[in-house]
C-alpha cells in the first residue's frame, strides 16, 4: 500500500450519520475506513464500474460485518451514472481514480452534482509514474491540472492533505 488510507480519511474530517461517496471504490479499503469514521447512522455508497471488484467488496465487507457500505455498480464519468441524487453526499471520496477515466471533467461534474451544498471532495492521486509502479507517465494527471478540472466543475480548493510519498491530496468544497 502505497498510501495509507486511514490517516487519509482522519483529514477529511468526516461525521457520524455522514453520507459518503466512494468514485471507483476498486477493493474497498478507502470505503471501510470511511464507514468506520461515519459510523452506524452513516452511509457509503462504493461506487465502482467493475463488477468482480464490486462483489469483491461486497464480500469483504459483509466478512468484517461492515453493514453500513452499500456498493452501487456505476459509471462516475457519465452525469447521473453513480446513480445518486442530486445533492445526497457530504463527501466524496477520489482515491487513485483520476489518472483512470477518460472524461476527466464529468468526473468532476458527476462529484460536484452528488455534493450537498459546503459538501467536502477529498482527491487523492500519483504525483508520478515511478519507474512503472504508478500509472504510466502519460496518464498522471499533475497537481495543478487536478485542481483546474475539479474548479471548472464549480468545486472550491480548500487545502492539501498529506497522502504519502507518492501521492497528492487535496480537499475541494461545493459551494
Amino acid at each position: 500500500m502505497f498510501s495509507d488510507p486511514s490517516h487519509i480519511i482522519s483529514q477529511l474530517d468526516l461525521q457520524s450519520g455522514s453520507r459518503v461517496a466512494d468514485f471507483g471504490a476498486g477493493s474497498g479499503e478507502y470505503s471501510f475506513v470511511a464507514a468506520k469514521a461515519v459510523g452506524e447512522h452513516g452511509k457509503v455508497f462504493a461506487v465502482e464500474v467493475q463488477k468482480e471488484l464490486l462483489g469483491r467488496l461486497e464480500r469483504e465487507a459483509r466478512s468484517r460485518k461492515i453493514l453500513n457500505i452499500e456498493g452501487i455498480w456505476g459509471d462516475v464519468e457519465t452525469a447521473g451514472g453513480t446513480h445518486l441524487n442530486d445533492g445526497s453526499c457530504d463527501a466524496v471520496i477520489a482515491a487513485n481514480v483520476l489518472f483512470q477515466v477518460p472524461d476527466k471533467s464529468g468526473f468532476a461534474r458527476e462529484a460536484a452534482r452528488v455534493l450537498k451544498s459546503r459538501g467536502k471532495l477529498l482527491v487523492v492521486d500519483w504525483t508520478g509514474s515511478f519507474g512503472g509502479t504508478g500509472p504510466a507517465p502519460n496518464a498522471v494527471v499533475p497537481t495543478q491540472k487536478a485542481r483546474e478540472i475539479f474548479e471548472s466543475a464549480g468545486l472550491s480548493y480548500e487545502r492539501n492533505v498529506d497522502a504519502g510519498a507518492q501521492h497528492y491530496g487535496m480537499i475541494f468544497r461545493k459551494k
